[in-house]
């Protein structure tokens, strides 16, 4: 990758979702959102549902948790077994 794919993965990127039923605005690095993409469509469901479900069991707020979320949903795929 170069510098400047790297500053575009890097850079914060605000959206606005709702979560049963209320309108709320998240903002993630371009690299947490396309991690969540890619699990999202790896799994059949749309994002606004891996959303909500990260945000019923989160413990933290709701960028946090969904950072640690598609961080370990990438560990896992780069582990073995």
């Amino acid at each position: 990758m170069t510098g400047t794919d790297d500053d575009a993965l890097g850079r914060l990127r605000k959206r606005s979702i709702t979560i049963a039923g209320h309108r709320t605005s998240v903002s993630l690095e371009e690299i947490f959102w396309r991690a969540l993409a890619d699990q999202a469509a790896a799994e059949g469901r749309s994002l606004a549902k891996l959303i909500a479900e990260v945000d019923r069991h989160r413990a933290s707020n709701l960028s946090s948790a969904l950072r640690v979320h598609a961080a370990v949903w990438l560990r896992d795929r780069e582990t073995p077994g």
